[in-house]
């Protein structure tokens, strides 16, 4: 990307150059360092195999593979521009990707399918851990202003499915709102990551 937004996977659909997963693409995701090379080109822009094996510690005959198999599923392609001789360059197609909560495949019966959506969302999930993580171990590092400019909180409510939904829908159209309101290299400013986390919890 361009844009520092990691994996939107849970956001509602319908903003733009957002990839919405179904059973077939799902198939394309469902691997740990296919996420995290995905995540990686969004956040930090196009790569090649070797710089992105660098980066991640993997080997570049891995990431090659896997993004062979990214592309094949239209999550990244060439970026031949920027190449030069036989080096191969590649980009992320979309600013993000998210599951159509309407279609089948997020109750289907079958466990390949269960345990696909489970790898994409619990690499999410953790990726999420490890950016605030890196944030409480380094917030020593960073300006007073920003020292009291973050937050992490949580709220509990009672909701139904429909306000739920209503709630996050609301909670993206804000964080939205805020886009491209900084432009690219302004003193002070830095990119912002935030994390949204919507679900039910049994009271009994």
């Amino acid at each position: 990307m361009a844009e520092n937004e990691a994996d939107r996977d849970a956001r509602p659909t319908g903003t733009p150059n957002i990839h919405t997963v179904d059973a077939r693409t799902l198939r394309g995701l469902a691997h740990p360092l296919r996420l995290r090379l995905l995540s990686t080109l969004r956040e930090f822009g196009p790569a090649t195999a070797s710089g992105l094996a660098d980066r991640l510690g993997e080997s570049s005959g891995a990431t090659s593979y896997h993004l062979r198999q990214l592309a094949s599923y239209d999550f990244v392609e060439d970026a031949p521009e920027l190449g030069k001789g036989r080096e191969r360059w590649w980009r992320a197609v979309h600013l993000g990707t998210a599951f159509d909560r309407s279609a089948d495949f997020l109750r289907d019966p079958n466990p390949e399918v269960r345990e696909a959506i489970g790898v994409v969302l619990r690499e999410v999930t953790t990726s999420h851990t490890q950016e605030l993580d890196t944030w409480l171990g380094t917030m020593h590092e960073w300006s007073e202003e920003w020292q009291h400019s973050w937050d992490v909180s949580d709220f509990k409510v009672r909701l139904t499915p429909g306000l739920s939904l209503e709630l996050a829908e609301k909670i993206h159209e804000l964080i939205e709102s805020y886009r491209g309101r900084v432009p690219e290299g302004t003193e002070g400013s830095a990119t912002v990551r935030s994390h949204v986390h919507v679900f039910p919890r049994r009271s009994d």
